[in-house]
């Protein structure tokens, strides 16, 4: 080979090898938030059976929180101001608290898999909010695709002999609806809020009030002494442990990664892929009945939610809403 063909020939493996490195890093994050926050329903349920569901939530929050932001606070981000601390203890609650408290709460009497079922309906509350706030018309996609996912849901409360069992108690299911609206307004209003111009420095001081929330909760429901009569078991530590390093550290900053990287549309295809998985885990690890009903409102509702994204990358009008919240992992 001459000299000439031995440049070109280097140029052209220069040329590859950022491209090929970053389609890698691009699948690894897409795995990363595809299994990972898919798992986290299970780990939740792994993580309350020993220990009481608000004082866990709360604690793995504060300690996620921290991390992150003594991370990003060394990194150089500015120290966050007044005001941006005030609307952080207005969008975390309303996300934390009322969002992933409502799962944790409700995954005492709901399996993991049929949890993450219901709140995959939130890109529906989303879209539905928006619009009601901007004063638009839904059109007939819209439409269908809220219908849809309220005849998922319809599916999965409705009466037993409907596709036999697997049925949610509609106690759990009311607490994950509107756990779901929860994390709907709060993911709305973060993004007028004043925040630090730092997404994870913002996300970290949500989790950390929204966590501290969850702490009083569970202290004001009496949970410190249910858990002073109560072992907690490693199983319960392990999933904590897995709940704050994987999903709310790895998996949540694969997210943030991704969405500077690629379309937010592409990026929301989690919300109908981890419903998907967290059903096939739940069934496979945590012995979770896979019923009729439960496949079949499965794939309603990830129909309803796949017509709601779609309709976002290609309307212009809809491309700046964050189709599942700022942060989008109800589980997180």
């Amino acid at each position: 080979m001459t000299s000439t063909g031995t440049k070109i020939g280097r140029s052209r493996q220069t040329a590859l090898a950022p491209i090929s490195s970053h389609s890698l890093k691009v699948m690894a994050a897409f795995a990363a938030i595809y299994t990972i926050w898919g798992s986290t329903y299970l780990a939740i349920k792994i993580a309350i059976e020993t220990i009481p569901p608000f004082l866990m939530a709360g604690s793995r929050f504060l300690v996620a929180g921290t991390l992150l932001y003594s991370l990003v606070r060394l990194r150089g981000a500015e120290k966050p101001t007044a005001a941006q601390w005030r609307s952080a203890a207005l969008v975390g609650p309303l996300m934390f608290l009322g969002g992933n408290g409502a799962l944790t709460w409700a995954e005492q009497k709901v399996p993991s898999g049929l949890a993450a079922v219901l709140l995959s309906i939130i890109p529906l509350w989303m879209v539905l909010l928006h619009h009601l706030e901007l004063r638009r018309p839904l059109g007939r996609r819209l439409i269908l695709g809220l219908a849809l996912g309220l005849a998922g849901i319809a599916v999965l409360v409705g009466p037993r002999a409907l596709l036999g069992g697997g049925r949610v108690l509609p106690a759990g299911a009311i607490v994950l609806l509107l756990g779901s609206v929860s994390w709907a307004v709060g993911s709305l209003r973060s993004r007028r809020a004043a925040m630090p111009k730092s997404s994870l420095l913002a996300a970290s001081m949500e989790m950390l009030t929204g966590g501290a929330g969850l702490l009083v909760l569970g202290f004001v429901t009496d949970e410190g002494h249910s858990m002073a009569h109560t072992a907690t078991s490693g199983a319960s530590l392990l999933a904590v442990g897995y709940l704050v390093c994987f999903g709310s550290l790895l998996g949540f900053t694969s997210y943030r990664w991704l969405l500077s990287v690629t379309s937010p549309s592409r990026v929301a295809t989690y919300a109908y892929v981890n419903p998907i998985i967290a059903v096939l885990i739940g069934w496979a690890l945590g012995r979770e009945p896979l019923t009729a009903r439960v496949l079949v409102a499965l794939g309603v509702i990830v129909t309803a939610v796949a017509i709601i994204i779609t309709h976002q990358a290609t309307d212009p009008a809809e491309r700046d809403i964050p189709p599942t919240g700022e942060c989008p992992e109800t589980g997180v």
